[in-house]
């Protein structure tokens, strides 16, 4: 039964007469509403832009950004490697995604700035309704902002910038830390991985660099947003976060999308360094738009007694396929991959995790958590590994669906490899469905139907939702609350 737990950990939020959150002695807006994702600015750059994927277009790419040869090289060899590779057989049906409709690269004519007020007003009326440089101000260490096919904002408070940390546009780390970006550049993900791979090495563009000195541990977590604004838009960024011995950072990522009944792709690609002793966090709300494709790639290597901690969620896209991937590569590194997934009417989101322990005395740790409703279709679909010589290992994979209604789906499609005995290997899953006693009995309490069911399924996510800063488990939750809508009946 999902009453006691739920009741407990369900508590509404107090508002004070502006309607602000207050919780923890804090307070924060939370006045978001679909029209912040769904509604789009003028797209006058994308006028005469021709559709569809070249050679020609891979070169402009790598000329507008005056790139070094090895780069427009690598580009090169990653569009080869598309047109060689198949569309996936398995997972999400991507039959109807046309690539010869989707923009690859397009610039705003922003430019990149460290101030806000020198970027364009339409374009930072975005992020001010989506409260940006309002949690830069509050909260963050630092924020990039990127904008169809370019970073528009990027900027690192002094005193960590002081300490040697490098919080960059990718496209200025390739010119300023040459050797740096092309040593570890996908080296983590390389082009050859899948399809969507090789086509991100053939058009990225923009996206984040992170370096965390040695034993620097950033006390703020760092953000970057990306919006994707024109129609059939692409968008690819590349971010590249390298935190070496003994360093601790946080970093956060927000997606979105307007939605124009006509396709857009994503396919960005996340690739992180913890080096040993070291601890990474990566968090990131994916709010793309019922339009969108979100093929996104993401992979950390794990080095002796490091940690990495994955933190999503993801919802608003049409189709998902995004699997982050922790390779233990080291001997006590460990792994906490923390997901949820809603999927509403008409979508399919297919998210899970992948580990391999690749050493000794490694310990992963996946939850996920999943809602559907309207139909909507919501699998995990995770890999776990344990190689021959990584003994005394332990992993524990944890799935929790909750169904919302009779038309809805969900699967569990589990891949666990253990090649040694001496291992501690646990995998639960679980489906649900909103009990009708538990809605009675909050109903009998005078909490409305909705309200009831909301309180449920906050309940459900509560162990997730509560690892994300307490400003992005506000959006979280609303963007819930807004998937909810009409959930009655």
């Amino acid at each position: 039964m999902l009453r006691p737990k739920n009741l407990k950990q369900a508590a509404r939020p107090r508002r004070d007469e502006s309607g602000i959150v207050a919780t923890g002695g804090r307070a924060i807006f939370s006045q978001l509403n679909r029209s912040v994702f769904d509604d789009a600015n003028p797209s006058p750059y994308t006028e005469g832009i021709k559709k569809g994927l070249s050679e020609e277009l891979v070169r402009q790419i790598s000329a507008d950004k005056n790139e070094p040869a090895w780069m427009l090289v690598h580009r090169l060899e990653s569009l080869k490697i598309f047109h060689e590779k198949e569309l996936p057989a398995w997972g999400a049906d991507l039959s109807a995604l046309d690539l010869t409709n989707i923009i690859y690269y397009a610039r705003a004519g922003a430019g990149n700035s460290d101030d806000w007020g020198e970027v364009p007003a339409e374009i930072r009326k975005v992020y001010d309704r989506l409260g940006i440089p309002e949690a830069e101000r509050k909260v963050l260490a630092g924020v990039g902002a990127q904008y169809e096919s370019e970073m528009i904002y990027h900027n690192l408070k002094k005193e960590w910038e002081d300490l040697g940390v490098v919080f960059l546009d990718m496209d200025d780390a390739v010119h300023q830390y040459p050797d740096l970006v092309q040593k570890y550049f996908m080296k983590c993900v390389p082009n050859t991985d899948h399809k969507f791979a090789a086509l991100h090495g053939a058009v990225w563009s923009g996206g984040t660099f992170l370096y965390v000195p040695k034993n620097v541990k950033v006390r703020d977590p760092l953000q970057a947003y990306f919006r994707m604004n024109a129609k059939n838009m692409g968008q690819f960024e590349h971010t590249l976060i390298i935190v070496e011995e003994g360093a601790d950072v946080a970093y956060i990522e927000g997606c979105s999308a307007p939605k124009y009944g006509s396709q857009g792709l994503h396919a960005g690609l996340v690739e992180i360094f913890v080096k040993a002793g070291a601890k990474a966090r990566y968090s990131s709300v994916e709010n793309w738009s019922r339009d969108t494709y979100n093929l996104n790639t993401k992979r950390a290597i794990v080095e002796r007694d490091a940690t990495m901690e994955w933190i999503g969620g993801n919802m608003g896209s049409g189709v998902t396929m995004l699997y982050p991937c922790s390779m233990l590569t080291g001997e006590g590194a460990r792994c906490d991959h923390l997901a949820i997934a809603f999927a509403n009417k008409n979508q399919w989101q297919d998210t899970g995790a992948k580990v391999f322990h690749l050493a000794p005395h490694t310990t992963s740790r996946v939850v996920s958590k999943s809602i559907s409703k309207a139909g909507g279709t919501a699998l995990y679909r995770g890999k776990l590994y344990v190689a021959p010589h990584a003994h005394d290992c332990t992993a524990n994979v944890e799935c929790d669906a909750l169904l919302l209604d009779d038309i809805s789906r969900t699967d569990t499609i589990p891949d666990i490899q253990i090649r040694n005995n001496d291992v501690t290997v646990a995998h639960e899953a679980t489906v649900g469905k909103l009990s009708e006693e538990d809605l009675f009995y909050l109903q009998s309490r005078g909490i409305a139907l909705e309200q009831a069911k909301a309180m449920i399924v906050n309940g459900f996510i509560e162990p997730i939702v509560r690892e994300l800063p307490l400003e992005y488990a506000v959006e979280m939750n609303r963007l819930i609350e807004l998937e909810m809508e009409g959930s009655v009946g």
